[in-house]
């Protein structure tokens, strides 16, 4: 049963990242301001004009071309720090949840054997107070002979 919900997952996944690549379009926004739209557009279509038939994809524009291609290296940059940061922040966590699924595994071990020491005491208990039983029962017996 465990199997089959692997793999029916593994299959889930593999389809639902094969359909994302599928989806996955080339195309990248050059420029962010509106106020330089119409300078973008000019030296996009002066540079798209000039590209060759032989290539494949996307025309890569020099970022001095692009309209804002400053501007979009450093948003790339910010965003890759962030996730650099992101990155160092789930490793913290994950050293946590360690630590303190440690002391959960070794407190859970401490809960047990304590568990059976208490099994074991109340067992014995119990024994003595069958054996008191059987000897109070014995007693009577021999005193009302």
């Amino acid at each position: 049963m465990k199997l089959t919900k692997l793999i029916a997952g593994t299959l889930g996944l593999l389809m639902i990242s094969g359909t994302m690549v599928m989806a996955e379009t080339k195309f990248t926004p050059l420029n962010f301001d509106d106020s330089n739209a119409i300078q973008a557009n000019n030296a996009q279509t002066s540079t798209i004009k000039n590209a060759t038939v032989d290539q494949k994809g996307t025309v890569m524009l020099d970022p001095s071309q692009v309209a804002g291609g400053k501007k979009m290296q450093n948003a790339i940059l910010d965003l890759d720090n962030a996730q650099t940061e992101l990155r160092n922040q789930l490793l913290n966590y994950r050293t946590n949840y360690a630590e303190i699924d440690g002391k959960f595994q070794s407190t859970k071990a401490a809960r047990k054997a304590a568990k059976k020491k208490i099994k074991q005491a109340e067992r014995k208990i119990k024994n003595m107070e069958n054996a008191k039983k059987k000897i109070r029962k014995n007693f009577e017996q021999k005193n009302n002979l």
